[in-house]
């Protein structure tokens, strides 16, 4: 029991100490956060107004004028914390505007309007965002989902294609790979399945390489005759 009382007395008088320590140095952190309590103060919001402070007032609802207010700081902060982005002082810098970006292109990617909605069922690939998506008029059916396009010099050809030849178990004869759930838009070019990333340098011969779940997805909603429309530049070439 002396020992239990030892440490009960020894524990407030380090966190005097340290209390001293922090008000000499003028620190605002909560003295529970800083001896390792469970008490953690939100961060104070900043007055400074980013460079993103439009689009994220958009985003988030807010009334569109530029410039930083409490509530507006208080609405982006919120955002920062609920997506783990930190600094969380409601500044509506780069990070936090990719962020949202990235959640716009989930709830829609063809925001820009820039795929064909008067064609019934269609494969959208927009180049300039490595992205592929699966559209009926202006309804969402699948994705959008991550795509390799082809590289500088194989360009993935831009325009309006239709589905003309499918191969679930395809084989290459001229690069020697398989290409799982190939359908073919464009001559040679197809949608079909990679084995490696399709996140991985340069790109692909021409063709939108998939995920093997993704190009498995695509093969199970679109058929022969279905539309295809490619836009855009892929960067880099």
């Amino acid at each position: 029991m002396g020992t239990l009382s030892r440490r009960n007395t020894a524990r407030p008088a380090a966190a005097r100490r340290l209390g001293v320590l922090l008000g000499a140095l003028g620190l605002a952190a909560p003295l529970t956060l800083a001896i390792g309590g469970s008490a953690e103060a939100a961060p104070s919001c900043t007055t400074r107004t980013g460079p993103y402070q439009k689009e994220a007032e958009k985003f988030l609802g807010r009334p569109v004028d530029g410039q930083q207010s409490p509530a507006d700081c208080k609405a982006i902060q919120d955002f920062q914390t609920s997506r783990r982005i930190t600094p969380n002082i409601g500044f509506a810098g780069p990070i936090t505007w990719g962020v949202m970006q990235e959640e716009i292109t989930r709830r829609d990617p063809n925001a820009a309007g820039k795929c064909p909605v008067d064609k019934g069922r269609i494969a959208c690939v927009d180049l300039g965002r490595q992205i592929s998506w699966i559209q009926d008029g202006k309804a969402l059916k699948f994705g959008p989902v991550p795509v390799r396009t082809g590289r500088d010099g194989y360009e993935t050809r831009t325009g309006a294609k239709k589905i003309y030849w499918r191969s679930a178990d395809h084989w290459s004869t001229i690069y020697k790979v398989r290409m799982p759930y190939a359908q073919f838009f464009d001559g040679g070019q197809a949608f079909h399945a990679i084995d490696g990333s399709v996140w991985s340098p340069p790109g692909s011969h021409g063709c939108v390489n998939m995920r093997i779940a993704d190009a498995k997805t695509y093969w199970s909603m679109l058929g022969n005759g279905d539309d295809v429309f490619v836009y855009g530049r892929k960067p880099g070439t």
